[in-house]
């Protein structure tokens, strides 16, 4: 048997997603892939684990199914995949797969429910009409399980462990591409989830936190910096198909322990000991950008006392999510990196109340400009606010002063989205951020055009308003205007079109148009 590598899983799953096609939206059929990647990679890992027991037991049944009643998952006969691609000719093979998934989460219900009993799959029904009359539906179906079928899933195959994680993000990196503006809802691109998890780069026991999850792709980056399995996984997801992602992405990673919530995190946060909200030592998030409808109305008695420096706007939700992002950041080691539309740097009235609050506690460290069109969903250009608890504590090196970086201009430019590229671009802004960090910066211009650190009494001259082009001097002189040789180029021009039309006309006479 070949090793198999991630191009090869990538290739076949990418051509199963032909299956729903014009047939459903995009930010849907994702949700059919995923999960059958998942079903199919659980039952492989299943069927080699009985095979190497049967092996061990020298063929004895019931020793081998006490020993897999102790596995990872616990995977009833009709949940496994070989079972559901027997079955691919049913009448009902849409009806067969969904108590399948039923199945497998019952026997599961610890890793694959939610608090209130929901499971992961519970927004799925592979014999919904959305898929077609039944005759259509049955015929993409058995084309599907034909198409997984041809995947060899199995742990000793694999040319490394992360590969099955790795397809899973290649899959929801390309889904996001086909779902326009619903992609932000999910995916924050891999360019930026890599800055951000390097600028808040966590230390050997971490608690990482997401608080906006999506599928788990920020939250898998953070964990990788810590270069040892030693750290633990927490985030919320207020979507639910979003949040199964999320659950099925961290199994794949082998991130078995992470603690994905389902439920929206201003409103009712999951991450509790007792009756006060649990600390994280690295917080970071791509939360939606000024989010309508947010909960302000509760946010003022809030029983976690979250808003204290003020209640953002109804209808801007921004700094709702960085407060809590803050409060739940430990109060000695808590690092907070998140991705923020502009309008959060420089927008008055509460917004501006609150933002002063945070830098008059030196709480902020970071402001960094992104290019336009990197995220999925929207052209705006954004920026990332990096906030350290540690500054309260020791700010030696830094004092009160805040880093600006204007990175806008810095990033390789794409037919639809523009990307950070990871030898040059993002590379530049942490040797900025580092050498800031390490005291080896003065206040003032780091980099013409590109970095600035500003001290306190300038950002209070200015009003808190944190607008990067206030510290970085973008501005580009013109080129000087040659006017004589411009006056010049007209005559020429004019000339030119004198000449033109006598032709045109000469032209229209022969053909016997005249006036």
């Amino acid at each position: 048997m070949s090793t198999i590598k991630t191009q090869d899983i990538n290739k076949t799953v990418w051509e199963a997603c032909d299956t729903f096609r014009g047939i459903i939206d995009p930010s849907q059929y994702k949700d059919y892939i995923l999960t059958m990647l998942f079903v199919k990679y659980v039952s492989d890992v299943n069927k080699e684990k009985r095979s190497k027991y049967l092996k061990k037991y020298e063929g004895d049944e019931s020793r081998t199914d006490r020993a897999m009643s102790m596995e990872r998952f616990v995977l009833p006969k009709n949940a496994h995949f070989d079972y559901l691609y027997e079955h691919r000719n049913e009448s009902n093979v849409g009806e067969i797969i969904d108590i399948a998934l039923a199945d497998l989460e019952e026997a599961n219900r610890e890793k694959l429910t939610s608090e209130d009993g929901s499971g992961i799959f519970r927004n799925i029904s592979f014999n919904s009409n959305n898929l077609g009359d039944e005759k259509q539906k049955n015929q993409r179906l058995k084309e599907l399980l034909k198409d997984f079928n041809k995947l060899d899933l199995m742990p000793s195959h694999l040319e490394s462990r992360d590969i099955i994680g790795d397809a899973y993000e290649f899959l929801i990196a390309n889904f996001a591409s086909d779902a326009g503006k619903k992609a932000g809802e999910f995916y924050t691109p891999s360019e930026v989830s890599t800055l951000l998890a390097k600028l808040t780069k966590s230390e050997p026991g971490a608690r990482i936190y997401d608080p906006t999850c999506g599928s788990g792709s920020l939250l898998i980056k953070a964990a990788k910096e810590v270069g040892s399995d030693n750290f633990s996984l927490f985030g919320q997801e207020a979507n639910g198909s979003t949040w199964a992602l999320a659950v099925m992405n961290m199994f794949l990673h082998g991130f078995d322990g992470a603690a994905i919530r389902w439920g929206d995190t201003i409103r009712n946060p999951k991450h509790k000991e007792g009756d006060s909200l649990m600390k994280f030592d690295t917080v970071v998030a791509n939360p939606p950008f000024s989010l309508d409808k947010w909960g302000a109305d509760d946010a003022a008695s809030d029983k976690y006392s979250r808003f204290w420096r003020g209640v953002p706007p109804k209808s801007r939700g921004d700094w709702a999510f960085i407060t809590h992002m803050i409060e739940v950041a430990n109060e000695t080691t808590g690092k907070i990196g998140v991705v923020v539309p502009h309008g959060v740097l420089f927008r008055g009235s509460s917004e501006g109340k609150i933002r002063q609050k945070l830098i008059e506690e030196n709480l902020l460290e970071a402001v960094i400009g992104l290019p336009a069109n990197l995220f999925f969903g929207t052209g705006i250009p954004a920026a990332i606010l990096i906030f350290n608890k540690q500054r309260k504590l020791d700010s030696s090196k830094t004092g009160d002063k805040v880093l600006f970086i204007d990175a806008s201009k810095h990033y390789k430019s794409g037919k639809n989205q523009n990307k950070l590229r990871e030898d040059k671009d993002i590379p530049k802004i942490l040797e900025t951020f580092n050498s800031f960090k390490n005291g080896e910066f003065e206040a003032g211009v780091t980099e013409e055009k590109y970095s600035y650190i500003a001290t306190f009494e300038e950002m209070k001259e200015n009003d808190f308003n944190l607008n990067i082009p206030r510290y970085v001097d973008t501005f580009e002189e013109e080129e000087e205007v040659d006017i004589p040789a411009v006056q010049e180029e007209i005559e020429k021009l004019e000339e030119e079109l004198v000449e033109v039309r006598g032709e045109m006309k000469k032209y229209m006479e022969e053909l016997g148009f005249k006036k």
